[in-house]
């Protein structure tokens, strides 16, 4: 990750291999916490690295994935 603890949404996409639409939308959304400074948004790193840890969980209750694997 670039050094800045602010990251822009266009470095943000870039990390996560997204489109900057699709940075906007989770920032709208809520789902990414953003600030924004002089009419652009900058995510902070900490926010950034909850947001893709929260992302990366998995949910084990969740036995259909398993189910699909195992039928074979």
């Amino acid at each position: 990750m670039p050094s800045s603890p602010m990251l822009t949404i266009h470095e943000v996409a870039d990390l996560l291999k997204v489109t900057e639409a699709t940075v906007r939308r989770w920032i709208k959304h809520k789902e990414l916490a953003a600030v924004e400074f002089n009419r652009e948004y900058r995510v902070a790193r900490k926010h950034l690295e909850k947001f893709v840890t929260e992302r990366l969980t998995i949910d084990l209750t969740d036995n259909t994935a398993v189910d699909k694997a195992t039928s074979k």
